[in-house]
């Protein structure tokens, strides 16, 4: 296995580009926004170049890196000949929905579609393919040239061979697989997401401020990211689609978003993406400064 092709260029899609095309994997990375891939590509080129600065790899090693990627903007042109195409598009079940019938139709009988998702069903998302065996979440941690993890969620039909196979790819690119079964969340999402969400709601009935809720988990918990600062690098709208999931998955109260949370993603405060969350994102400034912006009951 060594043609990987990976939809969409975001921070996930160039990260996972990223990983596989310095391990020598031939990468196509596609999206159907000209301006995305082109992004995607400068920060895969801006992230080898800090890894070159901290002298983790060679000049040398950046360019055959960046020379095994190919951009593309048209699907099939992207995936004809992939045995493996790992889907890292918007979190959303219809746009991956609509993205596994077409994959379907257009990859080699052969190829393994894998999902990056974070708590949509596999077993869903193999159920509108005619290779349900064939189909697997392959959840990176971001950011994915550092984080260690990748979660391997094995649908209701995934092939024992699909699986394994996965799992030793994963051991090449140097992360650390972990099998989990199918179902709401996962296990990374299902005990994270109850966290931050618990913060959350500490916030929004005045326990205890911003600041305090984060140092509270870091200095007592030794978290290297308090649960609300952790929520804005991941993104509000991306929290709140998991919590979504999981309280409809599971009918439990217990997994209902916090009004805070979902007062803030409809105002459009998505956190690091949008430059605005439980804290003040700006342009070069690595002073960490509360937000003003959300309100809270009295």
């Amino acid at each position: 296995m060594n043609k990987i092709t990976v939809i969409g260029a975001g921070t996930m899609g160039n990260g996972i580009a990223h990983v596989f095309a310095q391990k020598g994997f031939n990468v196509s990375l596609v999206d159907v926004s000209q301006e995305a891939l082109n992004k995607g590509l400068s920060a895969i080129a801006k992230n080898l170049d800090r890894m070159v600065a901290k002298e983790k790899i060679t000049v040398e090693d950046k360019e055959k890196t960046l020379g095994n990627i190919r951009g593309y903007n048209e699907l099939e042109a992207g995936v004809k000949e992939s045995e493996l195409v790992i889907e890292a598009a918007t979190e959303n079940v219809t746009i991956k929905l609509n993205i596994f019938k077409e994959l379907d139709k257009i990859c080699p009988p052969h190829a393994i579609l894998a999902s990056n998702t974070s708590s949509i069903s596999i077993t869903k998302i193999a159920s509108v393919t005619k290779r349900p065996d064939k189909v697997i979440g392959m959840h990176f941690m971001n950011p994915v040239p550092v984080m260690k993890l990748v979660e391997i969620i094995k649908g209701y039909s995934t092939s024992d061979e699909v699986t394994k196979q996965i799992i030793e790819l994963s051991k090449k690119l140097d992360k650390i697989p972990v099998e989990v079964n199918d179902y709401p969340g996962f296990i990374a999402n299902r005990i994270l997401m109850p966290m931050i969400n618990e913060a959350i709601i500490s916030l929004f009935e005045g326990v205890a401020g911003v600041e305090e809720i984060d140092s509270v988990m870091k200095l007592g918990m030794s978290h290297p990211m308090g649960p609300l600062q952790l929520a804005d690098f991941i993104g509000l709208d991306v929290c709140l689609s998991i919590l979504n999931v999981l309280h409809d998955g599971f009918g439990n109260a217990k997994y209902a978003p916090c009004p805070l949370l979902v007062n803030m993603v409809t105002a459009g405060n998505l956190g690091v993406k949008s430059g605005m969350g439980f804290y003040e994102y700006t342009t070069g400034s690595k002073e960490l400064k509360v937000a003003k912006s959300f309100k809270v009951p009295a």
